[in-house]
């Protein structure tokens, strides 16, 4: 079994995420007492958010370069950002490690082509939903058709994901907020919904929607135990 390296704390909340699914799915391959082998570098989410939110991302980038090269110093086989915004840095990290980064856009943009499905609404942060990086990767590797939402549902789906879903808290009327926000873009032909933010399986599941949602979150894991045990 191959060392899966992981950037977290883009939240802790999200991070616990990964670290139960990681161990779940490579459990229910191996059966017994198997676990993933796992090396976790979690960064202070303090210090990211105050550099993104002024757009110093080549600040940012610097903290994701330093917690890769310590994963693969380390003995990462691979590596994950457990974060899609953060993604915009992955350029600059493959530059700086020898180890494979599977990137959670591929992943899931394999996952949506495999389904047949070609229109797809994304939500996230507004630096995922806005910026080239992650709408731009989809479209041109597996040939998606990318809707984000109007202007005012992505400030509503942005601010609940940094001031709530990062911080734990769920309330169920920023669910209801986040259904009608699904709603929407169903109505606008979305065949299916990427939850492109690793906090939204928090607060979103299958039942708020008439189409089928990615959870990026299940899909990166999924992608890092294959890559594990082949």
């Amino acid at each position: 079994m191959k060392t899966i390296g992981l950037i977290g704390g883009m939240s802790w909340e999200s991070t616990a995420n990964y670290y139960s699914l990681l161990n779940r799915l490579i459990n229910q391959r191996l059966g017994g007492h198997e676990a993933a082998k796992l090396l976790l570098y979690s960064i202070n989410f303090a210090d990211l958010r105050r550099l993104v939110l002024v757009d110093k991302w080549d600040e940012a980038t610097a903290l994701m370069l330093d917690a890769a090269q310590r994963l693969e110093r380390a003995g990462a086989d691979c590596l994950l950002i457990g974060a899609n915004t953060m993604h915009i840095s992955a350029p600059q990290v493959e530059k700086t490690i020898s180890i494979p980064l599977l990137h959670i856009a591929d992943a899931t943009g394999r996952r949506i082509a495999a389904k047949g499905m070609r229109r797809v609404g994304l939500l996230g942060t507004a630096f995922t939903m806005e910026k080239e990086f992650y709408t731009g990767r989809l479209r041109e590797k597996f040939g998606l058709d990318v809707m984000v939402p109007g202007a005012e549902h992505r400030h509503i789906a942005h601010d609940i994901i940094i001031n709530e879903l990062v911080r734990g808290m769920v309330k169920p009327e920023s669910k209801e907020q986040y259904r009608e926000i699904i709603a929407a873009l169903v109505q606008s032909g979305a065949e299916g919904v990427i939850l492109g933010c690793t906090e939204l399986m928090m607060i979103v599941q299958d039942s708020d929607s008439t189409v089928p949602l990615f959870d990026t979150t299940t899909i990166h894991c999924e992608a890092a135990v294959e890559y594990a045990l082949s």
